[in-house]
């Protein structure tokens, strides 16, 4: 187009003509009223949209850059505008070079984002969109350690304040490691092999190997061999986290918790137990759509969810949604309001329960409306059928008479040709051979309706007869 546009307006000797019919052409359409495109006019912005495909950014990345454009555009003076599909956009970080910085990557990161650059070719404004549909990943791995503590007290608010003091302890060990430690689960019972008034109380902790700057070592690899620093980061970071935690409860075995106005209470420890296990984290699932990585853990979609100790994404259920992607549970619909079917992503989806009643009516009967119309539509396929067998019926029942008729005429016609014809044949035996062949073709012709019909018309007199030849002696 832009070519066009400029032969159009380059000197030549069909300039003038060019000149004439733009002239015309504008006067025409100015008096009707209609818009018209001069031929010297400049084309139009050019607009392209690209789809740039799936993204995966490890979670809790240090550092993640994205660039708009998948290649190098090498233009001058780009602007880079980048936006994002989701109900709450959040404030996104670009450089000057056109790139979206992701730092400490989370589930919730993930989504659609599209980034349009627009730059100036040859005078004329070109838009292109590249769009990017953005999935958070981890490598598998992690420890699920038990520990073991004696107390003389067995109460909630004691365990708790217990626990609270214990988190904190357990920060500096965090930092050193660079992972995440979190105690979840607490029981208390009875002792068994300890004085009567002793209580044992069991604490649960959960360690990531995700920590702050746990992939510093890794920030300088290629998309290529990322995922393989990953993968050693992670069981290196875990062997040092399981010898860490042994050192620190072997070299501290009591825990004092102390409150003003308030006796003191230890909680000594006696047993620390860890081991590693490969499950997702809450909101991932094991999936094969990361083809680098066939065992990590892929962010579950809108609508799904994933509970903590399962590697699987599962569609919310009826009456519950989710909206944003690493959900480890679904979100339940207001009082009286339901879904009408599982996998719901927004909360949109909620409708009354009477109109899910009557949408689940519609469906069970819709077997039956379906038998209906096939028996309707096979009822009128037969009658069709039999429609047009009795119509073909009278057709040729109309015919047939006057077939008959001209069969029985044939016939006649034939007896009487050959009656006219067999006097004059004389004997058999006195004939000659081109007369006995002459005979047996004419014969053989009155057999036929067209012969009957023609020796219908043909007298006695007009019936030529051959006279046998003379024999020499």
């Amino acid at each position: 187009t832009t070519q066009r546009g400029r032969m159009l307006c380059a000197p030549g000797p069909e300039g003038p003509k060019v000149l004439i019919m733009g002239i015309l052409a504008l006067v025409l359409c100015s008096c009707s009223g209609q818009r018209v495109s001069l031929p010297w006019a400049l084309p139009p912005a050019s607009s392209w949209e690209h789809q740039g495909g799936l993204v995966f950014i490890h979670t809790e990345s240090s550092l993640y850059s994205l660039p708009c454009s998948p290649i190098e555009m090498g233009v001058a003076d780009p602007t880079y505008h980048w936006g994002q599909d989701r109900p709450v956009p959040r404030l996104l970080s670009v450089t000057k070079e056109g790139h979206l910085l992701f730092q400490h990557f989370q589930a919730a990161d993930s989504g659609k984002y599209s980034c349009t650059i627009s730059y100036t070719k040859r005078r004329i404004p070109v838009f292109q969109t590249f769009h990017y549909s953005i999935l958070g990943y981890h490598v598998p791995g992690g420890l699920d350690t038990v520990l073991l503590f004696h107390s003389k007290f067995c109460k909630d608010e004691w365990t708790k304040r217990f626990l609270h003091d214990l988190q904190d302890m357990l920060r500096q060990l965090e930092m050193e490691q660079r992972c995440k430690l979190q105690l979840n689960a607490t029981f208390c019972f009875p002792s068994l092999n300890s004085p009567p008034d002793e209580f044992t109380v069991q604490v649960q902790l959960e360690v990531s190997p995700f920590g702050p700057n746990w992939d510093e070592h890794c920030n300088s690899q290629d998309l290529e061999t990322v995922t393989d620093c990953y993968r050693k980061t992670v069981r290196h970071n875990l062997g040092q986290v399981q010898l860490a935690l042994a050192t620190f409860f072997k070299e501290r075995k009591s825990f004092l918790i102390t409150r003003p106005g308030i006796p003191s209470i230890n909680f000594t420890n006696e047993f620390v137990g860890s081991l590693r296990t490969e499950q997702c984290s809450a909101g991932y699932g094991k999936t094969k759509q990361f083809q680098r990585c066939l065992d990590c853990c892929i962010v579950c979609p809108p609508g799904m969810f994933s509970p903590p100790k399962s590697s699987k994404c599962s569609p919310c259920p009826v009456g519950t949604y989710s909206i944003t992607h690493g959900m480890a549970f679904c979100t339940p619909c207001k009082h009286g309001m339901t879904t009408r079917a599982p996998g719901t992503s927004s909360m949109k989806d909620c409708v009354k329960k009477g109109r899910t009643k009557q949408a689940v009516s519609i469906v069970h009967e819709m077997p039956a409306l379906l038998l209906i119309v096939l028996l309707a539509l096979l009822i009128l396929n037969i009658f069709f059928i039999l429609s047009s067998c009795y119509l073909f019926y009278q057709d040729y029942h109309l015919q047939f008479p006057r077939a008959s008729k001209l069969k029985g005429s044939t016939m006649r016609m034939e007896r009487m040709s050959h009656f006219f014809r067999s006097p004059k044949q004389g004997p058999q035996g006195l004939l000659g051979a081109s007369d006995t062949r002459s005979d047996k073709e004419q014969r053989d012709g009155a057999s036929s309706p067209a012969m009957a019909l023609n020796l219908a018309g043909v007298t006695d007199e007009t019936t030529p007869v051959l006279a046998p030849e003379k024999r020499r002696s």
